[in-house]
This record gives C-alpha cells, sequence and structure tokens, in this order.
C-alpha cells in the first residue's frame, strides 16, 4: 500500500514527494472531491495525506470518507504554516477519550 498526498500548497506536495510519496494540489472543491474518489477507487492507495486547513474547509467532504470508508485512511497533517490545533491537542484528547485529567 502507499500513501497519496492531498494538499493546499505547493511547498507541502514538494515535501512530500522529496520523501517518496505523489501528490496533489487542490484548488477547488470540485478538484478536492474528485481526488478523494480517485484515492477511494485505487486500491494500491492505504493512506492519504491532508493538510489541516483542507480538512477544516471542506469538513462534511472529509468526514464522509473517514466515517464510511475502511480504506483509504484520512490523515491530517500540518502545512508549512504549522497545525491549527492547541498546544495542549494531545493531552485534552486523552482527557476527552478516558475521562481522566493528565
Amino acid at each position: 500500500m502507499r500513501m497519496y498526498l492531498i494538499s493546499d500548497n505547493v511547498d507541502t506536495k514538494t515535501g512530500m514527494r522529496l520523501a517518496g510519496v505523489d501528490g496533489v494540489v487542490i484548488h477547488s472543491i470540485e478538484h478536492l472531491k474528485e481526488q478523494l474518489d480517485y484515492a477511494v477507487s485505487d486500491k494500491t492507495i492505504g493512506i492519504v495525506l491532508i493538510t489541516e486547513k483542507l480538512a477544516r474547509e471542506f469538513p462534511d467532504i472529509i468526514n464522509d470518507v473517514k466515517l464510511n470508508r475502511r480504506l483509504p485512511l484520512i490523515i491530517e497533517i500540518p502545512d508549512r504554516h504549522g497545525t491549527g490545533r492547541g498546544p495542549d491537542f494531545i493531552t485534552s484528547y486523552v482527557n476527552e477519550a478516558i475521562g481522566l485529567k493528565l
């Protein structure tokens, strides 16, 4: 299985390409839908990396694939501008998941 990148900027695509990950830069919602359909239909793609910005802008489209498909696994990654998550993201995630204050 291989990884496939769906990005909103060229810098992220270039960096991932240097690591051996193919991908595409998205500029419209139609192109995003087209590329997600491609990734879902290609049985060699096991992981789709998508920038956090795209996931925040189009959560319905991304969540549909996450919730209704077994493969590919959708992973949100930060882009060159950094993450949109707070500095205590992991701690708060664990607190919510298991109900313990760390």
